[in-house]
Parts: structure tokens; sequence; C-alpha cells
């Protein structure tokens, strides 16, 4: 039974240390691999760091204390859940819900409303910031109707193109006749 514990204790150290190594090409190479939609306690580090401690827990009991080998079994296993729900509950439930990403891409800036800050000639290109989640942000801007925009007019975003906004004058009379 002692070699099953090893087994666990060094397949869990060798995981440990390969993940603090290559953790984020095993990420992208077991992309949702071995996790069940809605089933977050079966992700891998929380399975190894069970293992783990499933492995080291025998080992210790076994040899450093009088229990039979059924009871220092079950404790191990125990122990091994004890620090799987450790693991999940101060490690992986935190992490996931501070998962919050200030990005956007953008094709998501088509039909919002921002501000000229230096003019768009006729056949040229300008800036206009637009205000995102995470603040504002300012982008390369041509026009769509190929007219010119001054400084400070506000436009809404028709088109992205290659990474410049395609901008038209806001008109917000249009939108009480409406």
């Amino acid at each position: 039974m002692e070699s099953i514990y090893w087994g666990c204790l060094i397949g869990g150290a060798i995981f440990a240390i390969v993940s603090l190594v290559l953790g984020d090409l095993i990420d992208g190479l077991l992309d949702g691999a071995f996790e069940l939609p809605g089933i977050d306690f079966l992700k891998p580090v929380v399975l190894a760091g069970s293992i783990t401690a499933f492995g080291g827990a025998g080992i210790m009991l076994t040899r450093y204390s009088s229990v039979s080998a059924i009871a220092g079994l079950i404790l191990s296993l125990l122990i091994g859940i004890a620090a799987a729900m450790l693991v999940f509950f101060a490690y992986i439930k935190p992490m996931r819900n501070s998962e919050v990403s200030i990005a956007f891409s953008m094709k998501e800036l088509s039909g919002k409303i921002g501000e000229i800050t230096i003019p768009v000639p006729e056949g040229g290109f300008g800036e206009v910031m637009i205000r995102v989640a995470s603040g504002n942000t300012i982008h390369t801007a041509s026009s769509f109707e190929h007219r010119p925009i001054a400084a400070g007019v506000r436009v809404v975003v028709v088109d992205v193109t290659e990474g410049v906004l395609r901008v038209a004058e806001w008109d917000e009379d249009v939108l009480k006749d409406v």
C-alpha cells in the first residue's frame, strides 16, 4: 500500500512542478479536456492536490502511526478530500470570481457613439474618442460619408475596416422623429 502512496505523492509533485513551469502551455493543450460544465471541483489542479495530499498522508500514517492499513487508507482519503476542498475554496473559486476582462473587440465598436478629438478631413484620417466599460479609448477615424468632421462633433461608428473606425455625424434630431 505504501508504494501506492509514494506513487500518488511523487506523481502529484511532478504535476505541480510541470504545471508551474509549463502551466500556460498545459492549459492550452488541455483546454476543457478534464472539466465538466458546472462541476468546477474536478479541475486538474484540485484533483492533483487531492491525490498528492492523499499520498503524503498515507505515507505519514503508515510510517509514523499505529493505525491499521484500512484506517490509514480511510484517513488518507479524508485528508485528500479535505485538501481538495481547501484548494477549491481557497484558490479556484476566488480566482473564478475575479476573472473580469476590460478588453474589447474592435468589431464591438460598431454602433457606439463617440466624439471627434482630431478633425477628420474629407478624404483623410482623424481621431475619435469612444467611452467603453474600462474608460475612454481613442482610435483612428475616417468619414463614412467622405465629408469633413470638426473636432468636438458627436459621431456614431458605422463600420470598422482594417483598424480604422468609419464614422458619421450623430444627428439626435433624427431620433426625435422616430
